[in-house]
């Protein structure tokens, strides 16, 4: 029986893509006239890059990419390539965002349309981006990855996550499932 070395990763992504799906709603409420609590967005930056970037991404870009050319994947111009350029067009939009959201809490006019084209802009990339890992590298990789390589992947995804603070993964779910039930509250 192989060591599964993705579904870590598929299970990060779940909670990721929920936050996603709360800068899309909150965004377009922003849009509306019915949303203006710029600490959400600060939030979704926080969440992004402390649970997305330093913590999944990073387990992808020195785990997985890394093994994946290791054993024969080009470094350029391949899946592995384009994922990392998504990573770094995801951090742009989120450094985006997040001095627009700055800028907004300090009571700076005219950061809306820069919120929502960042926060758009990065859940469009995401949403793209989960998806062509869970249903095309990921399945690569649980196919070609040799058998002996993944306990050692398995452990490297274990260091990982012992290396984050304590009770890291489950403060950032309570974030998302407290924005969740704040969703169908109108805050102005």
């Amino acid at each position: 029986m192989k060591t599964d070395v993705t579904q870590v990763m598929v299970e990060e992504h779940k909670l990721i893509l929920r936050m996603i799906a709360l800068l899309e709603q909150n965004t377009a409420r922003m849009e509306q006239g019915q949303f203006r609590d710029w600490n959400f967005f600060l939030a979704g930056v926080d969440f992004i890059r402390n649970y997305a970037d330093r913590f999944h991404h990073a387990k992808e870009e020195d785990v997985l990419f890394k093994a994946l050319v290791k054993n024969g994947m080009p470094e350029q111009n391949s899946p592995v390539a384009a994922m990392l350029m998504a990573h770094d067009e995801g951090r742009a939009f989120v450094r985006n965002m997040e001095e627009a959201a700055q800028k907004a809490l300090a009571g700076e006019l005219g950061q809306i349309p820069v919120i929502a084209e960042n926060a758009r802009g990065y859940a469009t990339l995401l949403r793209d981006h989960i998806d062509k890992e869970d249903n095309i590298l990921y399945p690569l990789a649980e196919r070609v990855l040799p058998e002996d390589l993944r306990p050692a992947m398995v452990a490297s995804y274990d260091k990982a996550e012992a290396a984050a603070p304590t009770d890291f993964t489950e403060r950032y779910r309570r974030l998302v499932e407290k924005y969740e039930t704040q969703k169908s509250n109108v805050e102005l």
